[in-house]
């Protein structure tokens, strides 16, 4: 008895399930889908981790894309986030097919782990991130203290 029970149960829920299903699709209007435009900007990479650096010792890395849409591409701005990371682009139109690059520099003032990001704004409405990140170290203030050892062999010859 009880395995009847469980098959009437679950003819019921599927059926109730496909009812629904079924008042639903026949008056329902299709919404259409916008197609996702094609990536048009390829870069060779989006994130670059400088490592370690010195506190002061400026760094840069270089950001190249490719155009691999059917029509030119124009950067219209690259912004960073803040005035220690600065960018530099071509402002020419890529050709499809055509290639690029933005420059990247950090200053490395603030000493610590950093992550800055950039955007890059293209075709007026469209836009792709990119990142820097890294550990600035403290640099001694000083020199390095003088070698005794050659201090010793130099008065000595």
């Amino acid at each position: 008895m009880r395995i009847w029970l469980a098959i009437i149960g679950i003819f019921t829920i599927s059926n109730t399930c496909l009812a629904q299903e079924r008042a639903i699709s026949p008056n329902a209007k299709v919404v259409e889908q916008k197609a996702v435009p094609a990536e048009v900007i390829k870069f060779d990479k989006t994130t670059f981790d400088f490592g370690k650096i010195p506190q002061g010792k400026p760094v840069t890395t270089v950001f190249e894309f490719k155009n691999t849409g059917t029509t030119p591409i124009a950067l219209d701005n690259v912004q960073a986030a803040c005035g220690c990371t600065t960018p530099e682009w071509n402002k020419d139109t890529i050709a499809p097919g055509g290639k690029s690059k933005i420059v990247v520099g950090y200053n490395s003032a603030a000493i610590g782990s950093f992550a800055k990001p950039i955007t890059v704004y293209y075709n007026g409405n469209q836009h792709i991130q990119l990142l820097i990140s890294g550990e600035v170290w403290e640099t001694p203030v000083t020199s390095a203290p003088e070698n005794n050892a050659i201090s010793q062999f130099k008065k000595n010859q």
